[in-house]
């Protein structure tokens, strides 16, 4: 599902940043040679982290009905991802690079969630909007400048996009079919041989 995210988010800043020429939109990793290859403008998502957010995680199982409105099966809840993106402009010009990283802030910050209308794939058949974050001060354990570290690329402007995708363990058990015969209950003397036991018979006074 990671890959159609990708293709949402590529769908999203083509629909929201169109006013600034013909810009490519791709998700590779903003190396030295990458950048010393690239000349045309360019957008770079780069998916530099993925973890789960376990404040999100839920405990239990989850019933399913079926098309009759009974339980038919159950499983256990999503777990939740943070998927992180590494946004970055590529232009000729740094005034130009500040203007797309403008656009992209507006859109995001526009944009609370991932809109349903441009989740493509798997993430169509959920029909709920992804939540996301944008520049928000990363974890004590992760920092941007870590990143450019192990890229060996030289740091420039970005901007840190978080969205959380939710992930279907698809591990459901079926359930036993509902009770619909009424219970029967039978007043009736027991059958022979169904009776209340015998008490022993006592010994006789001497």
């Amino acid at each position: 599902m990671i890959h159609d995210v990708d293709e949402s988010i590529r769908g999203l800043i083509r629909r929201e940043v169109d006013d600034h020429g013909e810009v490519e939109v791709v998700f590779d990793a903003p190396t030295k040679e990458w950048a010393a290859r690239r000349n045309t403008p360019t957008i770079d998502l780069y998916l530099y982290d993925v973890r789960e957010d376990l404040r999100r995680r839920q405990a239990g199982i989850v019933d399913l009905p079926g098309a009759e409105g009974h339980v038919t099966s159950r499983r256990q809840p999503p777990r939740f991802f943070k998927l992180s993106y590494l946004l970055t402009a590529w232009t000729q010009r740094p005034e130009d690079e500040h203007r797309l990283l403008s656009s992209l802030l507006s859109c995001f910050l526009r944009n609370d969630a991932l809109p349903v209308d441009v989740q493509v794939g798997v993430l169509a058949d959920n029909d709920i909007p992804l939540p996301l974050t944008l520049a928000m001060p990363p974890p004590e354990d992760r920092a941007l400048s870590d990143v450019w570290s192990a890229l060996g690329g030289e740091l420039k402007p970005s901007l840190d996009l978080v969205v959380v995708l939710p992930w279907d363990l698809d591990r459901a058990a079926p359930t036993a079919p509902p009770v619909t015969d009424r219970p029967a209950v039978d007043m009736q003397d027991p059958p022979p041989g169904r009776g209340l036991p015998e008490r022993p018979a006592t010994a006789a006074a001497g």
